[in-house]
Order: structure tokens, then sequence, then C-alpha cells
């Protein structure tokens, strides 16, 4: 598997970074590893990087992107945060990203199971762990369809309000950054969000959130 290089990097298409993605969860659910020497890797990239992608997941230690995908060195910026949230240092990363490191594809991926939504889902206020919750607040309330036992003691709606999660996030992204908003109505780069299944190890792709040249597209994600 050759590394990335700055002209291989152009060559990709949004498009094509998210079948890349999609290719390389095929893999890691079939137990199936694309072969790479790691340590060449290591030397190849000592110069310069050129992801491919970026993906936003949550801290969880089963969440690894680079595993998750099947990539190796230098093939996507991970970025990790309890709950997939995003702040103002997260849009920056993105931004020098996308802008100036040129990646071609945002992937907000959260996944089954999670603590911090379960958190969210319980109103739990513990130290800075409150502030991050509160982020994941919005999606509590706009779950509308669980009318009893709305905590973490009811896996269907801690699985709906992760999934609205990863839509607000998708939607925030593009509200929140002119730079990021602007690339994805240039069709510079593609977006959109995923839920990876902490059991079967499969990546479910939102397929109505992948937006590719129209942001205001992402106003309907919550329709």
């Amino acid at each position: 598997m050759r590394t990335l290089s700055k002209e291989l990097q152009e060559k990709i298409t949004p498009q094509e970074a998210l079948k890349i993605l999609e290719e390389g969860n095929k893999r890691f659910v079939q137990n199936i590893k694309m072969h790479r020497d790691l340590l060449e890797q290591v030397n190849t990239t000592r110069d310069g990087q050129w992801p491919f992608a970026v993906i936003l997941s949550c801290i969880d230690s089963r969440t690894s992107a680079e595993l998750i995908f099947d990539q190796g060195l230098g093939d996507i910026f991970s970025v990790r945060i309890a709950g997939n949230v995003v702040n103002d240092d997260i849009l920056g990363s993105m931004e020098f990203a996308c802008k100036i490191a040129g990646s071609k594809f945002i992937l907000v991926l959260g996944h089954t199971k999670c603590g911090a939504v379960k958190g969210a889902c319980d109103h739990v206020e513990m130290g800075h762990l409150s502030k991050l919750l509160s982020k994941i607040q919005p999606a509590v309330q706009a779950e509308k369809t669980t009318i009893e036992n709305r905590t973490s003691g009811n896996p269907d709606f801690v699985e709906n309000v992760a999934r609205i999660n990863v839509l607000r996030n998708v939607e925030e992204i593009l509200n929140r950054s002119n730079i990021l908003r602007e690339l994805v109505e240039e069709g510079k780069i593609g977006i959109g969000g995923a839920m990876y299944d902490v059991a079967s190890g499969q990546v479910e792709f939102y397929e109505d959130t992948m937006i590719m040249s129209k942001p205001r597209e992402a106003e309907l994600l919550m329709a």
C-alpha cells in the first residue's frame, strides 16, 4: 500500500475519499488488513503528511479511526473528543486539515453505546465534563420519539440521541465555519456523518448527510 503523497492526495475527489473510507471499513469487518510497512511509512512521512480525510470521532477506546477504516500513517487526520462534539479548537483543526493540508472529506463518526451520550441522557454533571455534555443536550432535547424512560437505561433512546448528535454536528460544522462551508460550496471537500457499531465493527454511513457541494442541504438534516 502506497503512502499518500501531495500528488496522490490532489487527485482524490471528495467522492473518492468517501469511497476509500467505505472500502476500508469493509476490509476491517472482513478482517482483511491492507499490507503496510509502517516503519517505511514513518520514513516516507517524516518530511510531510498528505491525509485525504478528517475523522471526528469519540475518545472511546474501541473507536480508533485508523483501525476502523484500515488506514496507515499519514492517511487521515483523527480528531477525537468525548461524544464527537464540535468546539472552536476542533473547527480550527478541521480548517487547517482541509484548507492548508488538503484533506478532501470530513466524517463525523458517532458510535453505539456511547458513554458521553449516555451521560447527556442522564444529565450528568461533573467538573469540566458538565460543559462537554451540555453540547450533546440539544440532541437529547431533539429526540421526540421517546416518551417514557428518557435515560441511559433505554438503549433505543440512547442510539436515537447518538444519531441526532451526529447530524447536528455535521450541521454545526457547516454553520460555524465559513472556511469549510466555502470549500464544500466550491466542491473541494465533502462532509457527512456515520455511526460505528461497537458490536459488529461496521460503519453505517448516513447517505442523507453526505454533502459534496451544497451546504444548504444541511438545513434538511434535522427535518
